[in-house]
């Protein structure tokens, strides 16, 4: 019956740890770790589309301007270029 209290305490710590890293990461503190917003980001991955087992396309926002990357185990090469107005009306501007 003595390993059910450590179970229990065991539990308890990993539950404890889970809810400050939230509040951490609510706080904007935990920006350092996996999923943390920074709130001065220039750049951030809009999109990924996985073409297959190896290549991918990323829509990336890099400060006023979208990029389209073609990722391959060759490299990656830049597809196409917007600016935030033709991404946000879909259409490129004339």
């Amino acid at each position: 019956m003595e390993w059910i209290g450590q179970l229990a305490a065991v539990g308890l710590v990993l539950m404890v740890l889970a809810a400050t890293l939230w509040w951490l990461r609510r706080r904007s503190v935990a920006a350092l770790l996996p999923g943390g917003r920074s709130p001065r980001r220039r750049m951030e991955c809009l999109e990924r589309l996985r073409l297959g087992p190896q290549h991918t396309l990323h829509l990336v926002r890099l400060g006023d301007r979208a990029m389209l990357v073609a990722s391959s185990p060759a490299g990656c090469s830049l597809v196409e270029s917007l600016s935030r107005s033709e991404l946000e009306n879909g259409q490129p501007a004339q």
